[in-house]
């Protein structure tokens, strides 16, 4: 099974971007039809977070303020959103469609929570969003900088130039990049590879900015990596940074950090989306052509295995030191529950040898993990239980001690709705 999938991305890449030329990229990756007639991605409607708050917005149960320039509606939409301030990331490598308002200087901030994200670059004309949508996926919006009397998000089609690639699983996505600035060809634009758990601390956070009072001595944040054919340089210790208020003027962000706790969170958090989105896509459309009713094809059965192990860190990285952010990320992200009568949550993070003091994903519990269809959601559920029962020899599960495992097991019983009869106690 192909456990990382790593991207290049150059010149060739920016012409992606742009429309207007194609890349290649090592993966086996089949790509979905976004408009099959089982999924109709441009066309259906969506009910995510954001059409829900365009309802409120439109109906007045809702309204947002207009901050003066350069915030503007930010924090009003982030607390629309239940976003978290705390939860700011913040990204220097130029490859977005905002990359004119993005330096050094003047990073792109990133805010988010299970599902939806929102972008501000200082002095864009737009807020840009994603939202997850249980059944369509990964939406994209953005809303004018502007004041107005009815402000509303707007649905993105372009954004998907950047967002619908191998990297994504085939499907409109997220993804964090670690991303080198190249030396000396002035025709190339960036290189570097897609993150997520299974990518070590060393080569994470290339052109992002990194926070805490604790942080691996080793990655690539917090300075241009310059990179040379093969290979690239790095210092032996990247800058420690417990605020960014001395790397550039942060007056203008709604807070100092670029936590490294949120950056964990966020690394994990891209790929199980694309991985939800995937699946389901699959199940539909075999639903739909399929001679057989419920049958899955067996590339849907290989995503429906990589979703379960996912879930599950059976390939995390693990973590070189502990670490600790500088902000309340932590605690904050900690606290949404929900519990077991232990007081246990998969929300708890570890962040001294793994993300989370027990290794299995709170994306469990969101909308779209319940709306895959019952024979997709059921293959996954079935991989779990034979990897947290022991059944499951084909592949190192070692990292899952038997006391983690039990207590995965304990939680989900308690907490997790459609739990299959099989993960209760006999």
């Amino acid at each position: 099974m192909e456990r990382r999938r790593w991207l290049l991305v150059s010149a060739r890449f920016l012409a992606v971007a742009l429309g207007v030329g194609v890349v290649s990229a090592q993966s086996s990756t089949i790509w979905i039809s976004r408009d099959h007639p089982a999924i109709q991605y441009s066309t259906r409607p969506a009910d995510d977070a954001i059409v829900k708050l365009n309802e409120s917005l439109e109906k007045g149960g809702v309204t947002l303020a207009f901050e003066a320039p350069p915030r503007g509606y930010l924090a009003s939409v982030l607390k629309a959103l239940d976003i978290p301030v705390s939860s700011q990331t913040l990204v220097f490598s130029e490859n977005s469609l905002q990359r004119d308002h993005i330096s050094k200087a003047t990073p792109r901030a990133v805010y988010f929570n299970d599902t939806v994200a929102v972008g501000w670059a200082k002095g864009a004309d737009t807020i840009e969003a994603i939202a997850f949508d249980r059944h369509q996926g990964v939406q994209f919006y953005s809303i004018r900088q502007q004041a107005q009397a009815k402000p509303k998000f707007t649905r993105r089609g372009d954004c998907l130039q950047c967002h619908l690639l191998p990297q994504t699983d085939g499907v409109p996505g997220v993804l964090t990049m670690s991303v080198l600035p190249l030396s000396d060809n002035k025709n190339d634009y960036a290189q570097g590879w897609a993150m997520d758990h299974r990518t070590p601390i060393e080569d994470r956070w290339g052109g992002w900015y990194v926070t805490g009072t604790q942080v691996p001595a080793k990655h690539l944040g917090n300075v241009p990596v310059l990179h040379v054919p093969q290979s690239y340089v790095r210092a032996d210790t990247a800058p420690r940074l417990n605020t960014v208020s001395g790397a550039f003027d942060a007056s203008a962000y709604l807070a100092p950090h670029s936590d490294i706790a949120a950056l964990m969170v966020l690394n994990h958090q891209t790929h199980a989306t694309n991985l939800l989105t995937r699946l389901s896509w699959q199940a539909r459309i075999a639903a739909h052509d399929g001679p057989k009713a419920g049958a899955l094809p067996q590339d849907a059965r290989e995503t429906a295995r990589e979703l379960a192990d996912y879930l599950l860190f059976a390939d995390e990285a693990a973590l070189p030191s502990p670490i600790r952010g500088a902000s309340d990320y932590a605690s904050q992200f900690s606290s949404r529950g929900p519990r077991d009568s232990k007081g246990r949550s998969l929300r708890e993070l570890d962040l001294t040898r793994r993300l989370l003091r027990y290794p299995c994903s709170y994306m469990i519990y969101t909308e779209a993990f319940d709306a895959l269809p019952s024979p997709a959601r059921a293959l996954v559920f079935e991989r779990m239980w034979q990897i947290l029962s022991g059944a499951a020899k084909d592949w190192d599960y070692s990292k899952l001690t038997a006391a983690d495992r039990r207590a995965i097991v304990e939680i989900l019983r308690e907490t997790k709705k459609g739990i299959p009869e099989y993960f209760k106690p006999g």
